[in-house]
């Protein structure tokens, strides 16, 4: 975490706030294009806050170094200033407020989670500041009619229907019988979503539809069913404890299907955790470096998996790649509009229609991308126990060949 590089970002701007007027910092300082950002430096979310804001960082430095943001004749470099949420949805909203009425921003990048962008919306929303967020896939944010959020990220309802169009696709185009089972959370319940209307489109049928008990540690029940019922699919959405708790009571209960698809499991680390048992395991994901996307900033995934391990120390996961996005996208918004009138960016923001290497960007009249599917992992291992994470859908984006169906236990 760089909290000597965030101290001198908001030790500069306040600086800045005292010899410069706020009209003058809304817009530019000297050559800087100042966003402002709510970030989960500490609590419940700060591994992923961190991972968001060195996403950011990632793109802001690339994006200066390379010429900047031509606006109006005039070349201009991004700097942000970021604020510590606490992963407090009510301290989220008092910081946007800040950034906006104090600090003068117009223009925001977004916090991490749902949760926290939904809390910091109606601001941005009520002063008609721009906010490109990268880590917001609720559904409920695109259905309230707001006309200043952006979210470069898949919303929550298209998180597995990949796998629904994938399964379908391998049975020749017919429909196939889905067993589901969601945590009872907004995030899960709008994934849930997405296989209801995947299901309805192409004509397969729900047989089991399931509830997750609170507590997550045990899925006996609905895996009981499983095995009677025989569906085509288990799709199951309960975040790290309930991918976790699929894959051991899968294992216990020698539950045989032919796909498996779940949220969270790479966050989970299944192979670390369960070992060979995990294995054939698809696991829904916004991005992954194999990947073929391609823009002139990043290249491609792999490229800015090897940049971005030499900066951090760390391979990048999804988080910061979407966050680094986020940027790619104002940068483009700016220089389209050829403006920092908050209404022209917007409207540029809303024409938007890109490739990054993080993938297609396009926005629908809520603000959702609705140009870029989610990828499937599938959780492949060798002979010696060693596992790995390969891109296997949307098939024509595969790095590796989907292993489908998956080998009964009693064949392992």
């Amino acid at each position: 975490m760089r909290v000597k590089n965030i101290l001198i970002t908001f030790f500069s701007a306040l600086a800045i706030l005292f010899s410069t007027s706020v009209v003058s910092l809304a817009k530019v300082v000297g050559d800087k294009i100042v966003l402002g950002a709510a970030i989960s430096l500490t609590g419940k979310y700060s591994s992923n806050g961190v991972h968001t804001q060195n996403g950011y960082n990632m793109a802001v430095d690339r994006i200066n170094s390379m010429g900047g943001i031509k606006v109006g004749g005039k070349t201009y470099k991004f700097d942000i200033i970021y604020y510590d949420d606490e992963s407090n949805p009510k301290r989220a909203a008092q910081l946007a407020e800040r950034l906006i009425s104090q600090d003068g921003v117009e223009f925001m990048l977004g916090p991490y989670s749902s949760g926290l962008t939904k809390a910091i919306a109606p601001v941005t929303e009520k002063y008609g500041v721009p906010m490109v967020e990268a880590n917001g896939a609720s559904r409920s944010l695109f259905t309230k009619g707001y006309k200043y959020l952006f979210a470069v990220l898949a919303p929550a309802n298209l998180y597995l229907d990949v796998a629904i169009e994938t399964a379908v696709e391998l049975n020749g185009g017919k429909g196939v019988k889905i067993a589901q089972a969601f945590e009872q959370d907004a995030f899960s319940q709008d994934v849930r979503l997405g296989i209801l209307d995947a299901a309805e489109r192409t004509g397969s049928e729900i047989v089991i539809d399931d509830k997750l008990p609170k507590e997550l540690n045990d899925m006996a029940a609905t895996l009981a069913k499983v095995k009677a019922v025989k569906p085509d699919v288990l799709v199951v959405s309960g975040h790290t404890k309930g991918a976790l708790t699929a894959i051991r009571q899968i294992a216990e209960m020698k539950v045989d299907v032919p796909m498996l698809a779940m949220t969270h499991c790479d966050a989970a680390k299944l192979s670390k955790q369960h070992g060979k048992n995990a294995q054939y395991a698809l696991c829904a994901s916004q991005w992954h470096k194999t990947l073929t996307y391609k823009d002139d900033f990043f290249k491609d995934g792999m490229t800015y998996a090897a940049d971005f391990e030499k900066e951090f120390g760390y391979d990048p996961p999804y988080q910061s790649a979407e966050s680094s996005a986020a940027l790619l996208v104002f940068k483009d918004a700016f220089e389209r509009a050829n403006s920092f009138d908050q209404k022209k960016v917007r409207d540029a923001l809303a024409d938007t229609n890109m490739q990054t290497f993080y993938g297609n960007i396009k926005f629908a009249p809520g603000g959702q991308n609705v140009d870029k599917p989610m990828v499937l992992f599938q959780v492949m291992c060798d002979d010696s126990g060693k596992c790995e994470n390969k891109v296997v859908a949307p098939l024509k984006w595969a790095s590796a060949e989907l292993i489908h169906p998956i080998p009964k236990w009693s064949e392992r």
